[in-house]
């Protein structure tokens, strides 16, 4: 294996947006979800409860349009920067499918050593997109949907999100409590995606957690 550039500067700082975004979207979401006890003194000393739901609804914000942003580059980056996308054209793949159960073996501790790969492997690829990529998707459409609930009829997000969520999965509060549920949902994909880096970048023969510092794969 030669030394291969992987993830481009744009994928790289995507990257790292987003996992700051996930943390301030995950801790602001727990509280708004179960909210801190009430504060004594006059409401007008304290605006903590504003600044928190403030963080969400930013973070929010930067969350949908880095994703954006990442869908864009999927065509204008490198070939790598399209596997996050690329999973459902390789279900009907014999080599994929046997790349992934060959991967899955390995991290079962079946098999001592895996195949390298240059960019994601195919279970890695499975997991990045039916866990994070439409786990993504789905808290922003969800998200958005109740933000347009607040913003009422006729407002931007109300008819781009709200007009067709709210009916499509429920009542308000079905979507409140499905959105909170796909928080977690991302938190354990967020747990296995470490777990399987820091392993990777233990056991493997090519470097893992530098790449997505310096863009390089390189062996080892």
């Amino acid at each position: 294996m030669t030394r291969i550039y992987v993830h481009p500067l744009p994928v790289r700082v995507w990257h790292w947006v987003m996992a700051l975004c996930m943390g301030v979207l995950a801790v602001t979401g727990y509280l708004i979800g179960s909210p801190m006890e009430s504060v004594g003194g006059e409401a007008s000393e304290h605006f903590a409860f504003g600044y928190i739901r403030f963080a969400h609804f930013a973070a929010a914000y930067l969350f949908a349009v880095m994703f954006a942003m990442r869908v864009v580059w999927a065509f204008l980056g490198n070939r790598f920067s399209r596997e996050l996308f690329s999973v459902p054209f390789k279900l009907f793949s014999g080599e994929w499918w046997g790349g992934l159960i060959d991967q899955a073996k390995y991290y079962l501790f079946m098999k001592s050593h895996a195949r390298p790969w240059q960019g994601h492997n195919p279970l890695a690829a499975a997991g990045m997109f039916f866990m994070y990529v439409l786990g993504t998707v789905f808290m922003i459409c969800t998200g958005f949907a109740m933000y347009g609930e607040a913003q009422g009829m006729g407002s931007l997000t109300h008819t781009l999100f709200t007009s067709w969520v709210m009916p499509l999965l429920g009542y308000s509060q079905n979507v409140h409590t499905l959105h909170h549920l796909g928080m977690w949902y991302l938190l354990v994909f967020t747990i296995i995606h470490l777990y399987m880096v820091v392993r990777e970048d233990v056991m493997a023969s090519e470097t893992i957690i530098s790449t997505m510092f310096s863009g390089w794969r390189t062996a080892k």
